[in-house]
């Protein structure tokens, strides 16, 4: 049951969706840069890059997505294969132990994917050792230059296999994705863009680090959900939580760290790019999006949102000029305006002279 469907009228996620909200930086103080939202909310989804540049965007204030990509080209922030076998932008100082805790259990499927799209261990090898060289000696470069350099050894890049060789090499601890240039996420070497490993932790203080880290930016929240974000056993994330239970408070919905939050005002309206980390880090979207699933999600692709009370109220689009937005349920003229407002931001964000937001609605209500 849905919160439309309660019958007391009582919206049953209504604290739980607060409480998350300010653990997400939808509610309450935002951030003031590309690395504290990051590094608050550990790892945030980068299949998209649109997406993770607008995910910065709705937890801070005044910043513009040049921020974000100054980041990558600082080496502060970082983008590669980890939680899940998905790509994820993390600081780079938070690489190596969640590479540790989560790539192995990814790496078998590509390489087998790989003997699928007919690219057997010894050309894969040879391919590595390719990207590799050319990273170390002529990065960064990107996936189109690498395809070049892989090809003229004599191994297949058509269809999947390029991007699979590339998660490979990352999901091997190699290479992953740095700077940008001229538009292009390009890729370096982890040895020359990374600086030196400090002493490794064990297996154990890593998953503490974790169930403390993914509830700063989560909770509340259980050993399922943190099975679920991070693509961990279910049985590593329970002795996760067992090991930081010193620390941990219980609420219905589940643990958070230290004292119980403020859970305050859901948030102002709000434009959210598509694969926002509010709709990944639980078990359940529903407390979130509600009767608008099938619409929000299709076929694995996220859309961008309208976050109004919290609650997803609408969809939108980011063509050439202007913001389209979609409304899925009555939304008041107030909040209209306060999406409006936020369409601006949207576009000042990324340089783009502001132009016009229309408003549609699914119910048969005409454009606004």
């Amino acid at each position: 049951m849905g919160p439309d469907d309660d019958v007391t009228g009582v919206d049953p996620f209504e604290q739980l969706r607060r409480q998350r909200l300010l653990a997400q930086l939808l509610s309450g103080p935002m951030s003031d840069s590309p690395e504290a939202v990051v590094g608050h909310l550990l790892a945030v989804q980068a299949q998209d890059g649109r997406g993770f540049r607008l995910a910065i965007r709705s937890r801070t204030s005044g910043l513009s997505a040049v921020d974000v990509d100054t980041a990558l080209d600082g080496g502060r922030l970082l983008v590669t294969w980890l939680n899940r076998g998905t790509l994820h932008l993390v600081r780079s100082e938070d690489y190596r132990w969640l590479h540790r805790l989560t790539a192995h259990r990814v790496l078998p499927g590509v390489e087998r994917r790989l003997r699928q799209l007919g690219v057997d261990i010894g050309d894969q090898d040879r391919a590595l050792e390719v990207i590799v060289d050319a990273l170390e000696s002529d990065g960064p470069l990107t996936r189109h230059q690498l395809r070049d350099r892989i090809e003229a050894e004599g191994v297949s890049t058509e269809g999947q296999a390029l991007v699979h060789l590339l998660a490979a090499a990352s999901l091997r601890g190699q290479v992953v994705r740095g700077p940008m240039a001229s538009g292009h996420h390009a890729f370096v070497a982890v040895g020359q863009w990374l600086a030196p490993q400090a002493s490794a932790s064990d297996h154990a203080e890593d998953l503490d680090r974790l169930v403390r880290r993914y509830l700063v930016g989560h909770g509340p929240a259980g050993p399922e959900d943190l099975a679920k974000w991070a693509g961990i056993t279910l049985g590593d994330a329970r002795r996760a939580f067992s090991g930081a239970a010193v620390d941990l408070v219980e609420t219905d919905a589940g643990s958070i760290l230290g004292l119980r939050p403020n859970s305050g005002e859901p948030g102002p309206p709000r434009l959210l790019g598509p694969f926002d980390p509010v709709l990944h880090g639980w078990v359940s979207r529903e407390p979130f999006v509600g009767a608008h699933r099938s619409v929000v999600t299709v076929n694995g692709i996220f859309r961008a949102t309208c976050l109004v009370g919290g609650r997803v109220v609408g969809t939108w689009t980011h063509p050439a000029k202007g913001v389209k937005i979609e409304l899925l349920e009555k939304v008041d003229a107030s909040d209209r305006h306060r999406l409006a407002e936020d369409a601006g931001e949207v576009a000042r964000f990324f340089g783009r002279v502001e132009g016009p937001v229309t408003f549609s609605d699914r119910d048969g209500d005409p454009p606004r």
